[in-house]
């Protein structure tokens, strides 16, 4: 396979194989000087505040309890940010005449275990797609080809066949091209029947049609778009949690209508179109993708200094499979906010004119929460 100059990277921490914790960096290419919104607002190196994550929780679970531990992420980002200066944000940005090709690369971590565990792999890919995609659409840009990477053992045909199923059906929702991938065979290295992941995606966006959440002002709006469920984030914890409730991933999940192991393989949603569709039609000032870290880490990383949130809880509808997530797991509420995305998988900035707009037109962009406004002072805070 060819190798290309990387102007993206995306770290993995791995603890073991029950942990997988994400720790996202940007890179602008030479001659470039764009800070990221998480530069700007003062977040920790690599555009993620170092969290504080409780070891204790009245025996409640909690993410670093289940193995990932976020401030060794944030230490590691720290040591690279030495090697090479000017990472942060969601997506990687490279000069390329009047535009910028913004690329990002992602895994699906540990909900690959309720894959194996319940044999089911069509959908996996959609998740690797929309990881990357969804990343990079934050900057504005429109995905234009993706490529993926298969790694196991000893190959299964008819399973790895499922896997790239969903890689295709992810691209056709992104409207992106498959542009090619690899295969690799290592026996010995995986566990019998198990594989791996990792996507990459490329997109552009014209250099002023770009993204970066420096227009935001207090008085803006937070609004967000519904997530599917669990995503592919915080399956470290959730896998705690249905082991310590007994239950099987084939019961019932309460006032769902789909098993435990249904709700959570729900593949990620893209939101690539419905993105696109907003941006062409409203001055989107900011983007971000509901990733690791939940509300509490990743919606600052796109505001200038000196700007938070108020987020108004209740203002959206949280899935049952979180419900049951946090009552079987003894889970608080700032873990679950930190840890998953809580049913709103992306959040846009915009002004309030143009909220209330997209908010009364919701029919014609799909349903859309207005979560909160923008104020003075800095991180999220939850009324």
């Amino acid at each position: 396979m060819a190798t290309i100059a990387a102007a993206s990277i995306s770290y993995s921490v791995v603890g073991s194989q029950a942990a997988h914790a994400h720790v996202r960096l940007r890179r602008v290419g030479e001659g470039v000087s764009l800070l990221s919104a998480g530069e700007r607002s003062g977040v920790k190196v690599g555009g993620r505040k170092g969290l504080v994550v409780a070891t204790a929780n009245g025996g409640g679970l909690t993410y670093k309890g289940a193995g990932v531990d976020i401030d060794a992420g944030t230490e590691l980002v720290r040591r690279i940010a030495k090697m090479t200066p000017g990472i942060g944000g969601f997506g990687g940005l490279y000069p390329f005449g009047d535009s910028y090709l913004v690329a990002g690369t992602d895994g699906v971590g540990t909900k690959l275990k309720l894959a194996f565990d319940m044999n089911k792999h069509d959908t996996i890919g959609i998740d690797l797609v929309a990881m990357s995609v969804n990343d990079i659409i934050t900057s504005g840009a429109k995905p234009m080809f993706f490529l993926d990477y298969f790694a196991t053992s000893q190959l299964d045909v008819d399973q790895a066949e499922q896997v790239i199923k969903g890689v295709v059906d992810g691209c056709k929702q992104s409207d992106c091209a498959l542009l090619g991938g690899e295969t690799a065979e290592m026996p010995g290295f995986y566990s019998p029947g198990e594989y791996d992941l990792s996507g990459f995606a490329v997109g552009s966006v014209k250099k002023d049609a770009l993204i970066d959440g420096s227009k935001i002002v207090v008085g803006d709006v937070l609004l967000g778009l519904p997530s599917s469920g669990v995503h592919s984030n915080g399956f470290s914890l959730a896998r705690k949690v249905l082991a310590k409730s007994g239950a099987s991933v084939y019961d019932q999940l309460p006032g769902a209508g789909v098993t435990i192991g249904e709700a959570l393989l729900a593949p990620t949603t893209i939101y690539v179109k419905q993105v696109l569709d907003l941006t062409s039609k409203f001055g989107i000032k900011g983007i971000a993708h509901i990733t690791g870290g939940g509300f509490t880490d990743n919606i600052p990383r796109v505001f200038p200094k000196g700007l938070g949130v108020n987020v108004n809880v209740g203002s959206w509808d949280v899935p049952p499979i979180f419900k049951w997530l946090q009552e079987q797991g003894g889970v608080d509420d700032a873990e679950m906010r930190r840890t998953f995305n809580m049913g709103v998988g992306m959040v846009l900035i915009v002004g309030k004119e143009e909220a209330e707009s997209i908010v009364l037109e919701n029919n014609c962009y799909g349903k859309v929460y207005r979560l909160g406004d923008i104020v003075k002072g800095e991180g999220v805070t939850f009324n």
